[in-house]
């Protein structure tokens, strides 16, 4: 089989192929507070660096809040060409440990305040340097394109990690059919603003200090690469608010904050457009974001990594990172003549 196959790549053991019976309960997530004040951790929380606290303990379940948003079920097929062998992340890790900072910036807090978002009705315009400006309401989102399953790897910069199966199509399907133009080298990406139904934008405490509408972007080459991804759904259903409903980009080879949730905007354009971490903190986000376990972020290390769900409660179990996380053999010639401890 060549190495253009991605079924090779994809589908090889990893270091971190996790067995079924490894998958933490979920009852054990649910017992925050009182294990937190068996163990005498209040006071000690004040010690502890924010990224730390995130993944300490926003690991553990919440009480459930009233008028849980009702996924649908999806007709797709299943993409054999992108699976893994890896166990996946337990469902409700995946819809209860969210980065969405428009609804907070716990990690419980996107499950907690999202429950009313009304993703319905919708509307995704691709604008710019294309032939053809296509404007998709809410039923386009799942009609449009012939949708699949493809289970990818998700890395955190935060250095945790998902394996989620993802339901949805290729980017560079729907930027074809807008009819990329020549001079095109760059997409951007919008989320909705709407600081009603999103609490974090309006306050800059409350949404991390981010500058709204939440903003990303791609070179050409990236978003025309056939891992981009738009996903409209995980587990077989309908994306969850605090997953990014109803659509949202999926970027395996890049950090998770990459992956841009809640879209409204895609604008091909002729320059790098800006990007809402890197804004925020330039030194510690750059635009390109691709996983790299030789570059540390300037606060903690990139060369491991902690698989969401594995092992016992407080487990300090970590696996090795791997460059473009693990994508490398499909992405890493996008960069060939870049250097990428400079341009990270």
């Amino acid at each position: 089989m060549s190495k253009n196959t991605f079924t090779k790549g994809v589908k090889r053991q990893k270091l971190w192929d996790l067995p079924d019976n490894e998958v933490t309960p979920e009852t054990v997530f649910k017992e925050r507070r009182s294990i937190v004040k068996a163990l005498g951790l209040g006071a000690l929380g004040a010690s502890i660096p924010g990224y730390v606290q995130a993944g300490l303990f926003d690991l553990f379940g919440e009480e459930t809040p009233k008028n849980v948003f009702q996924s649908s079920e999806l007709a797709f097929q299943r993409n054999s060409n992108f699976q893994l062998s890896q166990a996946l992340t337990p469902e409700d890790k995946v819809t209860r440990h969210n980065n969405f900072y428009e609804f907070g910036t716990s990690k419980q807090d996107p499950f907690e305040n999202a429950q009313s978002f009304q993703t319905e009705p919708w509307s995704l315009t691709i604008e710019g340097l294309v032939d053809k400006p296509i404007k998709l309401d809410y039923d386009a989102l799942y009609k449009r394109f012939a949708l699949e399953e493809r289970t990818y790897r998700l890395r955190c910069v935060e250095a945790w990690s998902m394996v989620i199966p993802w339901v949805g199509f290729s980017l560079a399907s729907l930027l074809k059919e807008a009819g990329v133009k020549s001079s095109a080298t760059h997409v951007a990406f919008e989320t909705l603003f709407d600081p009603d139904q999103m609490p974090g934008q309006k306050s800059r405490l409350m949404g991390g200090g981010i500058h709204y509408p939440y903003v990303e972007g791609l070179t050409i080459a990236e978003a025309m690469n056939p891992l981009s991804f738009m996903a409209v759904g995980l587990y077989g259903k309908t994306l969850p608010p605090q997953n990014g409903a109803p659509i949202r980009l999926v970027v395996p080879w890049k950090y998770g904050f990459k992956s841009i949730k809640s879209i409204v905007k895609i604008r091909v354009m002729d320059k790098q457009p800006p990007t809402s971490w890197n804004q925020l903190a330039p030194h510690e986000y750059g635009f390109y974001a691709n996983v790299n376990p030789q570059v540390d972020h300037p606060r903690w290390s990139q060369a491991s990594e902690r698989s969401i769900g594995e092992g016992g409660l407080f487990s300090a179990k970590r696996i090795p990172t791997e460059m473009f996380n693990g994508y490398g053999d499909y992405v890493a010639d996008l960069y060939k003549n870049l250097d990428l401890r400079k341009f990270y």
